[in-house]
């Protein structure tokens, strides 16, 4: 049995060899092609910021006060945020190359053990992508009493659990009021926006790589015209427009506005939208080629096309309408309509980039148990994190075309994205200041300083945008909240289910007490049960035995674990021990994977399985079975990888092949014959010879796939709200997500589902 063809050969990836370390040519093409895929959404904000600040809070003078005062706030929220905040500061915290809300919390949890999962292993701590070099667990002083006291606490944990929700369900939502909001031109009807929106959403399924290489030049473009026009603007209306960058005229700006000034700081908010970005998107480039991008060319572009506008709009004070103030009366008007053409190709790229971000969140959250399964198709061939989610796109475009229809009003529009925004980066400063003192091992000032510093600014343009609230700003937090409600009853059901297992295991002693035969009729083939539980006996397994008293003469306990890292080389994939005695020929296998690795669709999982334990049966060497201690046993586990990556490892053939390395073959069968090919050196005695022809006729024979089916009911006497919570809500997910990724790559005809109710 073959699983299904890989979709990429995900074990050709090594992190050996990190971007990080290729040339400055490799370091120069990624920041070209970080362009049309980080910066998008953030080089089209000029489209709307002035139309959005000026909209009805604050008006356009004689006096130029206001315009100056947008201005200057614009020029120090786009130098303060994304080029200080983000582009020296945050971006070095990311998570072996991987960034993103969910980032900083693998970091966290790996630091300060605060993970709500108990599944974690000693071993995982020995994983290459665990620790950074030269980033140290905070071990003395407040640090250390910050760290104990996350440990501690459990309400704590579950805090920090739900800020990193919220940061990541309020950059998907932002992204989805983003996308409405770049396709509502002024030119742009109502019915032609939603034609625009239902095709770049079906564009989706063709993946971005297919038409990825028109994103940069598309971007490229629109920066340059966006920087000339500002340029022209500045000398042919207004050169001194430069003295407006002085901070002096934000408190010229809020002393003569003062609170229509405040709620219009909601517009300038939109400034920055799309430089968290640049941290989410790390994983796909480096933290040089990012930062190449945005300080020598997409900076530069934003704050001459600012100025520009600015030049303009100071020498131009009759308002007529409210499209008077924005981007387009700027541009001469020859030039008028090829611009049109350009923004509307550039907000497809910058929606597109914010699309494949909510695809990147959703399967984060998926593999920390914070949301449903859903069908995750791998788009290229080349690069993991290019994926889509059919569910998720077409729950976005309803929502993206509700939101059209409803609103209409473009300021509405405006007043809910920024909300979302700003919301999500207080969350990252939150966690930042954290990884500050846990990870980096800094002084709680400094990361203090830090809280307070940029924590202050942005709580000034969260109050703005949360005055706004009855304006359209309560939309993301409407579906943020839904979502929440969504994740948090699936983890609380997941949390609760795998407790009920580990409470429930068998114990090693009932294993032992039945004997080598396992006190059933052991038969040929391997039986395979997956299991969430990374010790024990899980209780499916005595469910089983106790119904059908047989069982396949190998017991496998597999277990699928994601542990908090981006990626698990393929030589640290598995983690195989042993399960009683020898003769009982029962085993452990854990794969671990990071929460960016593909699961399972890319390698052959079978055999990479089978020769795990071979290989496993060959390095563990005669002196194992002269232990009596048989827990001790079961808590040593090796690490396998899988046979790609190491060359003088086990084998497996099928059929005719042959090698010039000594072969175990097994006796003729009418089956296909499987062949272990064994390296010459170390020997290998009997009793392993042994067991491996005996694995090797097992395998031969056929495996069995035996997969739990639980149903999670409450038990007698719970709460109402957790009777409703599992009942009702975990139930309806349950019912209604999709089945693991693996159990799909079984075959249905040796697949075997063990139902078994769970009274949490």
């Amino acid at each position: 049995m073959i699983l299904r063809r890989p979709v990429m050969d995900i074990e050709s990836w090594s992190t050996d060899y990190p971007i990080k370390k290729e040339s400055w040519r490799t370091v120069l093409a990624l920041a070209y092609q970080s362009l049309g895929v980080v910066y998008g959404d953030l080089s089209t904000s000029p489209l709307y910021v002035y139309k959005s600040t000026f909209a009805e809070d604050i008006q356009h003078s004689e006096s130029n006060e206001e315009i100056y005062g947008v201005l200057s706030f614009v020029f120090w929220t786009l130098t303060l945020i994304p080029l200080l905040k983000y582009v020296f500061i945050v971006l070095r915290a990311d998570d072996n190359g991987e960034g993103g809300t969910f980032a900083l919390y693998s970091l966290l949890c790996r630091h300060a053990r605060i993970s709500t999962l108990p599944n974690g292993q000693l071993a995982d701590e020995d994983l290459y992508e665990y620790k950074k070099e030269g980033i140290a667990s905070s071990g003395r002083g407040l640090g250390l009493r910050l760290r104990s006291t996350l440990e501690k606490h459990r309400v704590l944990q579950r805090i920090l659990l739900t800020l990193a929700l919220i940061g990541t369900l309020f950059s998907a939502v932002s992204g989805l009021e983003l996308v409405v909001s770049k396709h509502h031109h002024q030119y742009i009807e109502v019915p032609l926006a939603c034609i625009i929106l239902v095709f770049l959403f079906y564009l989706q399924h063709y993946g971005t790589h297919r038409i990825g290489f028109l994103f940069a030049p598309v971007v490229i473009t629109w920066l340059f015209c966006i920087s000339a026009i500002g340029v022209y603007n500045i000398f042919h209306w207004n050169p001194h427009v430069y003295q407006a960058l002085s901070p002096y005229y934000m408190y010229k700006f809020l002393k003569k506005t003062q609170r229509g000034g405040w709620m219009s700081l909601g517009g300038i908010l939109l400034c920055i939208t799309g430089s968290e970005a640049m941290f989410a998107d790390l994983g796909h480039f480096s933290q040089l080629s990012i930062k190449i991008a945005f300080s020598f060319v997409v900076y530069p572009s934003l704050i001459l096309a600012y100025m520009g506008q600015a030049a303009y709009l100071s020498k131009h004070h009759i308002i007529e309408n409210d499209y008077q103030i924005g981007f387009y009366v700027s541009v001469p008007e020859k030039l008028r309509w090829p611009v049109l053409a350009i923004a509307i190709l550039a907000a497809v790229v910058g929606s597109q980039a914010i699309i494949t971000g909510t695809f990147s969140i959703i399967k984060q959250c998926c593999a920390l148990g914070c949301f449903p399964r859903v069908k995750i198709v791998h788009t290229s061939s080349k690069i993991c994190g290019q994926i889509y989610i059919p569910e998720i796109n077409w729950t976005l475009m309803l929502l993206c075309l509700a939101v059209t229809i409803g609103f209409r009003n473009a300021k509405h529009i405006s007043n809910a994205s920024g909300l979302a925004v700003i919301t999500v980066m207080l969350v990252t400063t939150c966690l930042m200041s954290l990884v500050i003192v846990l990870c980096w091992n800094r002084s709680v000032v400094l990361a203090l300083s830090f809280l307070f510093f940029f924590g202050s600014i942005e709580a000034l343009y969260f109050s703005a945008s949360l005055i706004k609230f009855l304006e359209g700003a309560w939309v993301p937090v409407a579906l943020s909240f839904i979502f929440l409600i969504i994740m948090f009853v699936w983890h609380y059901g997941t949390v609760k289910k795998y407790e009920f297992d580990v409470q429930n295991k068998v114990s090693l002693n009932w294993l032992l007490s039945l004997g080598p035969n396992l006190g059933i009729v052991r038969v040929r083939g391997i039986g395979l049960i997956h299991t969430d539980l990374i010790s024990g006996i899980p209780a499916i397994f005595s469910h089983f035995v106790t119904n059908l008293p047989a069982f396949h003469q190998v017991l496998v306990l597999f277990c699928i674990k994601y542990v908090p890292v981006p990626h698990v080389k393929p030589e640290e994939r598995f983690l195989v021990g042993r399960i009683g005695p020898k003769e009982y020929r029962v085993y452990r296998c854990i794969a671990r994977y990071g929460y960016h690795d593909v699961l399972l669709d890319d390698v052959e999982f079978e055999k990479d399985l089978i020769c795990s334990i071979a290989e496993f049966i060959r390095s563990e060497g005669p002196e194992s079975s002269r232990s009596s201690n048989n827990t001790e046993n079961e808590a040593k586990m090796a690490v396998i990888g899988t046979p790609s990556t190491h060359a003088r490892g086990i084998k497996m053939w099928d059929d005719e092949d042959s090698t010039e390395l000594k072969e175990v073959n097994s006796p003729e069968v009418p089956r296909k014959r499987v062949r272990f090919l064994v390296p010459e050196s170390p020997q290998i005695d009997r009793e392993t010879r042994a067991e491996l022809q005996e694995l090797m006729e097992a395998r031969e024979a056929g495996m069995a796939f035996i997969l739990g089916h639980s149903y999670v009911k409450t038990k007698t006497g719970s709460s109402l709200i957790k009777r409703i919570v599992i009942n009702f809500g975990y139930d309806f997910l349950r019912r209604n997500s999709r089945e693991p990724s693996y159990a799909s790559s079984f075959p249905r005809a040796s697949t075997l589902e063990v139902g078994m109710i769970y009274h949490v």
